[in-house]
């Protein structure tokens, strides 16, 4: 009896409560005044809790979900280039809330290597995203996530083990690899982690912590460039993208909290789960 009154003065004493019934309180009155956004803090929030647990900036689930559950509800559907547009706002909050809690396992010459190309590339694919075709836009964010689902799945028991030094990688190919995932991801309004990380675990050979800790920085950093891009061409729906920072804010500190006390194959299974699932959502979309 004792420990259960223990467990409970710890959780009415915890200091996340008042941010928690806060956050609560925000998302009731936003649902009471537009429900739209109401649902677009909601699913923020869980795009960015899963960016803080596996690394990702959270397009690959965001995405999908801004597309096809709108709808559900009754509510208002978005098409898909405002759903990239306002969805790089998200990623780009999302990314530098989890990030906070992986600044320990950013590999500063991993971030120069791949980061500053794919800011560059990025850009670049945020600007040209205005004048491709929205059922364009759809492949590429499909096919991307097909091949990431591959990688994360049938490589799995290929991880790299954690060491306790600086990993060893090819700066060239790391350069060409952020450069190539950051034009495509600029297109479709993600931070590209999705298809990153595979990429950082199983060409350039770099352990899950650190690839989870360095692909939150690069994400941030793309996924701003690619805001930048997007916001010079009039595509960002900043009311909508302001409903999902609420929810990306709480999600993304929740989601690193919860994964560092997460087994790292873990992490690589659900990731590659997540990303299966929503490539072949996608796909019969497009196909029907």
């Amino acid at each position: 009896m004792a420990n259960a009154d223990g467990r409970a003065f710890a959780f009415a004493t915890h200091p996340w409560l008042p941010l928690v019934l806060a956050w609560g309180a925000a998302l009731a009155l936003l649902a009471w005044e537009d429900p739209l956004i109401a649902a677009l803090a909601a699913l923020g929030f869980a795009g960015a809790f899963l960016s803080g647990l596996v690394g990702v900036g959270g397009a690959i689930v965001m995405i999908p979900l801004l597309l096809y559950v709108p709808p559900l509800l009754g509510l208002e559907a978005l098409g898909i280039r405002t759903v990239a547009a306002i969805t790089i706002v998200q990623v780009a909050v999302a990314a530098l809330s989890g990030l906070a809690g992986h600044t320990r396992g950013v590999n500063r010459a991993l971030f120069v290597s791949v980061g500053l190309s794919m800011i560059g590339g990025s850009f670049l694919g945020g600007l040209a995203s205005a004048v491709v075709e929205p059922a364009v836009l759809e492949a590429v964010f499909a096919t991307l996530a097909l091949a990431a689902a591959l990688m994360m799945l049938l490589l799995r028991g290929r991880i790299v083990a954690e060491v306790d030094g600086q990993p060893t990688f090819n700066a060239a190919l790391a350069t060409v690899i952020g450069g190539s995932v950051g034009l495509l991801a600029g297109l479709v309004g993600a931070g590209g982690a999705f298809i990153l990380i595979p990429l950082m675990l199983h060409v350039l050979r770099i352990p899950l912590r650190v690839v989870v800790g360095t692909s939150l920085a690069i994400v941030a950093a793309s996924a701003l460039a690619g805001l930048a891009g997007k916001a010079l061409t009039g595509q960002v729906d900043w009311l909508l993208a302001l409903g999902l920072v609420v929810g990306a804010l709480p999600g993304g500190r929740l989601g690193s909290y919860v994964s560092h006390r997460t087994r790292v194959s873990w992490l690589a299974t659900i990731l590659g789960l997540v990303i299966a699932f929503v490539a072949a959502r996608m796909w019969l979309e497009i196909l029907a």
